[in-house]
């Protein structure tokens, strides 16, 4: 698995379109502990600044945002809970907030290292069906903050055409109409999707 990262051109496209597509995309990341790498198979899409339910709502740009509004193809990663970090793939063009959360990936490889950082058996759906679980298993954290993904350790490489479903987001009852905006994709059948089947 030393494929070529993805390109930039991957990434500068409408966000909704780079979502749907990083399914069965590969996540890699390549540490001082090892390489672990996972098939993507749960993905939303944030469209700010009006997307209220995205961290750019409202044309909101701080220290901690601001890698959204950076140059396609980097990552976005925050802190949630006070305890995960969640990681996003930054879309569509520089100054468009516009990013993609990755929500849950198929273990490929490293996975004794990756149920090592989470604790958990390596067959165990909770290694990695869920986007603080994500990071978590491939030591994702703040030293990711706006890392170029079309180079270095942390890298999507191509993967598996696959069937894809779609729904709702996730836990963004707060966001109103936008709640509704069938902006998450997920590989059908794929028992690592964060939920039972949602409706597609």
């Amino acid at each position: 698995m030393r494929e070529r990262a993805l390109p930039r051109s991957f990434y500068a496209r409408p966000v909704l379109t780079v979502a749907r597509d990083a399914i069965g995309k590969v996540l890699v990341h390549d540490t001082k502990q090892g390489r672990v790498a996972g098939r993507i198979v749960e993905a939303e899409a944030y469209r700010g600044p009006e997307d209220r339910a995205a961290h750019s709502f409202g044309g909101r740009r701080t220290k901690r945002t601001e890698a959204m509004y950076g140059p396609p193809g980097h990552a976005y990663v925050f802190f949630v809970y006070g305890m995960h970090w969640h990681v996003n793939l930054v879309t569509t063009k520089l100054g468009v907030p516009h990013a993609v959360l990755i929500r849950a990936v198929e273990p490929l490889e490293g996975l004794e290292l990756m149920a090592r950082r989470r604790g958990v058996a390596e067959t165990s759906l909770n290694l990695t069906n869920g986007p603080g679980k994500v990071c978590e298993a491939f030591a994702i954290d703040r030293a990711c903050y706006g890392a170029d993904l079309c180079r270095g350790r942390l890298v999507l490489i191509d993967g598996p055409r696959t069937t894809i479903g779609r729904s709702p987001r996730v836990g963004i009852d707060y966001a109103g109409d936008w709640a509704g905006r069938p902006w998450r994709f997920f590989e059908r059948g794929n028992r690592y999707v964060s939920r039972a089947r949602p409706r597609s």
